[in-house]
């Protein structure tokens, strides 16, 4: 089978590799689309430590079943399906307590770390676990649904998040994952929605799915602005979607008394904290990874037209010009979000 392998960092290849054989409680997927998440992006130089070459990556996708393991009772060949990024192990305490996203043995589809490796989807064929897997209604397209896996993360982070009706919120980066926190957040009650980000044209993008209010973090006094629009309190719930010491910050600062912030970048693996800030305004910070159990309501939600990935779809791609797509979101070209291949 054809698949886009990170043979080194920032040298992406197409391969002839062998297609897989799926174990008894897996299936064979003929992958129809996968997106380029920022993720594989930050790890295609190397600089996360969990994209170690040689590996195909890639874990946003949807496709056909191909063929199941022995063991396989609820899926059959032809079935339309995605899945879940998080592999589980399903028997550990965290699984058990439906908590798949904390599990013990947790691998991510598509993730080379040291501590394992696991072939991902930019690749004609993946296996995965049947108990991951999700069904997909006929009338949803194989490249809007390969964004559910990422709509789940935007979702679970509001779930996590004390969010009361009327609420004001505040999501901090208007990328990918910061456009969909938005809009789960507006579903999830919030009034008004302050999207911040140094792009003016994320800013536009965020205005047009929900955000009531933007700021241009670069020219702008993001806390003292979110303040002017909340009477001097701050916002009640911040998501901060980015995962740097300037972005936290800006976070934190923005939020008031008594007020959560929700952590769900994840660029660089330490910032710093206004420690005395988040103590003495007694600030609660919760962290949120991947996803736990959101994907079948993201599934409605897309299929629904209640959460709208258009706007960010910027480019559908066949494998092979793969490495050109990744460079050119490597170099953050102006405009580019969301690049889906086919394989």
């Amino acid at each position: 089978m054809k698949a886009l392998v990170l043979s080194q960092y920032r040298q992406l290849e197409l391969q002839d590799l062998p297609q897989p054989t799926p174990a008894a409680d897996e299936v064979l997927i003929q992958v129809r689309a996968c997106g380029i998440c920022g993720s594989d992006v930050h790890g295609y130089d190397g600089s996360t430590g969990r994209r170690i070459p040689p590996l195909v990556m890639g874990h946003e996708a949807a496709g056909v079943i191909a063929a199941v393991g022995g063991d396989v009772r609820d899926f059959a060949v032809g079935d339309r399906v995605t899945f879940d990024s998080t592999i589980s192990c399903g028997q550990c305490h965290f699984c058990k307590r439906g908590q798949v996203n904390l599990c013990d043995a947790r691998q991510v589809l598509g993730v080379s770390c040291g501590d394992y490796r696991r072939a991902g989807a930019f690749a004609e064929f993946v296996t995965v676990p049947a108990r991951v897997l999700y069904r997909l209604p006929d009338g949803l397209a194989f490249e809007k649904a390969a964004m559910i896996e990422a709509i789940s993360v935007a979702v679970h982070a509001v779930h996590l998040t004390p969010v009361e009706l009327n609420d004001t919120a505040v999501v901090v980066g208007a990328g990918m994952i910061g456009l969909l926190t938005l809009q789960a957040a507006r579903l999830a009650g919030c009034r008004k929605i302050i999207a911040v980000d140094v792009d003016e044209g994320r800013l536009r993008t965020a205005l047009s799915l929900g955000a009531t209010h933007s700021i241009l973090a670069k020219d702008q006094d993001v806390p003292a602005l979110v303040r002017e629009w909340t009477d001097g309190r701050g916002a009640d719930v911040a998501f901060e979607c980015v995962g740097t010491s300037v972005t936290v910050q800006s976070a934190i600062e923005s939020t008031r008394k008594g007020g959560t912030v929700t952590l769900v970048g994840n660029i660089a693996p330490r910032i710093e904290l206004p420690l005395q800030s988040v103590v003495t305004r007694q600030i609660r910070l919760q962290g949120s990874c991947a996803s736990g159990g959101e994907i079948p309501a993201c599934i409605e939600l897309l299929a629904a037209g209640l959460i709208q990935v258009e706007p960010m779809l910027s480019a559908f791609a066949p494998l092979e010009d793969g490495p050109r797509w990744f460079e050119r979101l490597y170099s953050h070209e102006a405009g580019l979000m969301k690049v889906v291949l086919h394989p």
